[in-house]
This record gives C-alpha cells, sequence and structure tokens, in this order.
C-alpha cells in the first residue's frame, strides 16, 4: 500500500507539556508545518532552503 501525502512527525523543537506543538513534513519541494491541535485548520509551506534558515535562526536565538 502506498501512502498518499507527506509524512508528517512532531517537532523536536515542540513543547514537552501537549501546548505550542507543530509538526513538520518534508518533501522534495517544500517543508510543510501545521499545528499539531489543529491539524485540519491549515498548514505552512515553505521551501527547503527558507526551512534551514528558520532553524538556523531559531538555534541562534534559542533561550
Amino acid at each position: 500500500m502506498s501512502r498518499i501525502g507527506p509524512e508528517w512527525f512532531k517537532s523536536s523543537y515542540s513543547g514537552t507539556e501537549g501546548d505550542n506543538c507543530i509538526e513538520v513534513a518534508v518533501t522534495p519541494r517544500a517543508v510543510h508545518v501545521r499545528d499539531t491541535k489543529d491539524r485540519e485548520g491549515g498548514q505552512l509551506s515553505v521551501t527547503p532552503t527558507a526551512w534551514a534558515d528558520f532553524v538556523a535562526f531559531a538555534k541562534a536565538v534559542e533561550l
């Protein structure tokens, strides 16, 4: 059986208490991000380059 659509996983940067959780799915042309608590509420899609830049920025400003 083939899988339809991207494979989503919970971000390692999500909160540990079940709040502020996001899921990420990576495809060759885009990285998709959605709210774990509202999976049908829409998603943000960015290029892999933009996602890599965001992750690098987030690591740099991590408190």
